[in-house]
């Protein structure tokens, strides 16, 4: 089996797996089902959780995907990695020095692994719209939207499904404009604090 081939397989398993745990995901794909689209194509990037981001990246890397950016916060930070024609893989962690004390990634990691997506975004053109409509299909969301109206980059992540009483995974609505394909740091960041355990 060539490389293209294990990356889909490794992309589509860990999809499939992500979808079967997070019941917004399980909603919006019978929902884009439904109009014949499907849920892959709409995947605008992909999120591990991990305690070495190399070591977590590792298995994308060998099929193709390279690095592109760091994006560095209070307590954690990530790198975000590319492949043509694939979502982007935004892999994070916890400083692993005094500053990531107060991370809650290393907690998680430790309750779930890092072999599992803690989040997949998907695209939508228009956000209030996609989140309106989600809600009508009993979907809860975390805080607000985050990213001002017309701005490069929209966000909003649903109430985490939660796992023996724990955070678990959430989805993620990305609304993009003017061909951005990047990360704003503070709006992950404020992401990241929207769905922590309280």
């Amino acid at each position: 089996m060539d490389r293209a081939q294990q990356l889909d397989d490794l992309m589509e398993r860990m999809v499939a797996d992500y979808v079967a745990h997070n019941r917004a995901a399980g909603v919006l794909r019978v929902m884009l089902d439904d109009s014949g689209v499907g849920f892959s194509p709409v995947v605008d990037h992909v999120t591990i959780r991990t305690l070495d981001i190399d070591r977590g990246a590792e298995p994308f890397v060998v099929l193709g995907y390279t690095y592109d950016e760091t994006l560095k916060y209070d307590d954690w930070y990530a790198k975000v990695y590319r492949k043509a024609g694939y979502p982007a893989l935004f892999v994070d962690q916890a400083y692993p020095d005094e500053r990531g004390k107060t991370s809650i990634i290393p907690g998680w990691v430790k309750k779930f692994g890092d072999q599992v997506f803690h989040h997949v975004a998907v695209r939508v053109e228009d956000i209030e719209k996609a989140v309106e409509r989600l809600k009508k299909k009993g979907v809860v969301f975390a805080g607000n939207i985050v990213g001002a109206p017309g701005g490069q980059l929209r966000q909003i992540f649903s109430a985490p499904e939660t796992v023996d009483g724990q955070p678990f995974s959430v989805l993620e609505l990305a609304e993009r404009h003017r061909g951005y394909q990047g990360f704003l740091p503070p709006q992950a960041d404020s992401l990241m604090k929207s769905t922590a355990p309280r």
